[in-house]
């Protein structure tokens, strides 16, 4: 196998003429920033999760199987230069772009943080290194895909995250929101990537409250950390100065809730044992 290259939790390797695997690290990443600190078990629940959640979602994926507790092999295809975006719920940057203005919401929409929209909404982004909303006549003025794709698009991600969210429902979880990235195989649409904790936002039921902060059980327990101690504004005031952010030491408390949450939400999700 030849190394392909390094993501912010992914290594690749070139397997033949039309497989790739997926290796599955315990990096974390928040904010565009790389932490030094691993999260224990984190690449073994990111790697059952993605095999769990392709054989579960009725729709053709790059899948092929699971080599390795933290490796997976997959068709090669050519990527869509747009990360497809459900939200489900009133938070995260929803919220701060919505006070700026920065976009509409439907009339009659709860603004109230944390409350449930009134349907799941489409709000890709592009793909780089910081992320950028766009809406369908961004996305076409920018050539990322053709409006037959981005018609498809929106319709597909936003029915997988019906279907992963009466899931999580079922195990006892809010699914608030989800990031989906999908490419061209045959010439057909194929969904690809990875799906885990590292793309979505997953709230107990029993603790949900509207207007409040939510329990994150995902990669949000690390960046809500990180806003309560000042460190999300201290990385924009870095790249304004146009230095790249340093990354604080996680606190051993955050590293460790952060393992159990991951292996209790991929343990009730799935019904099997990590």
């Amino acid at each position: 196998m030849k190394f392909l290259t390094s993501g912010k939790v992914k290594d690749l390797y070139d397997v033949d003429e039309s497989s790739i695997l997926f290796k599955f690290s315990d990096r974390v990443s928040a904010y565009d920033v790389k932490f030094k600190q691993d999260i224990p078990r984190k690449g073994e629940v990111l790697c059952k999760f993605a095999e769990f959640w392709f054989n579960e979602l009725p729709i053709p994926n790059h899948f092929i199987r699971r080599e390795s507790d933290t490796e997976i092999l997959v068709k090669k295809m050519d990527m869509l230069p747009i990360e497809c975006v459900v939200r489900g719920y009133f938070y995260g940057s929803l919220v701060s772009r919505w006070k700026k203005g920065k976009i509409v919401l439907p009339k009659g929409t709860n603004t109230t943080l944390a409350a449930k929209l009134l349907e799941p909404i489409f709000d890709p982004t592009t793909k780089s290194q910081h992320d950028v909303p766009i809406n369908k006549i961004k996305a076409l003025q920018m050539n990322l895909v053709t409006e037959e794709q981005y018609c498809w698009l929106e319709k597909t991600s936003i029915e997988i995250y019906r279907k992963m969210a009466k899931i999580a429902d079922k195990a006892g979880f809010i699914l608030a929101d989800l990031k989906l990235e999908f490419g061209l195989l045959d010439g057909k649409i194929t969904l690809g990537d990875s799906i885990g904790p590292d793309e979505y936002r997953l709230w107990p039921k029993d603790s949900f409250e509207v207007g409040k902060i939510q329990e994150a059980y995902d990669k949000q327990l690390l960046r809500d950390w990180l806003t309560a101690n000042g460190y999300q504004k201290h990385f924009d005031e870095q790249r304004d100065a146009g230095k790249e952010p340093t990354a604080p030491n996680i606190p051993q408390e955050i590293i460790s809730k952060m393992t159990q949450r991951y292996v209790i939400a991929y343990e009730k999700l799935t019904g099997h044992s990590l």
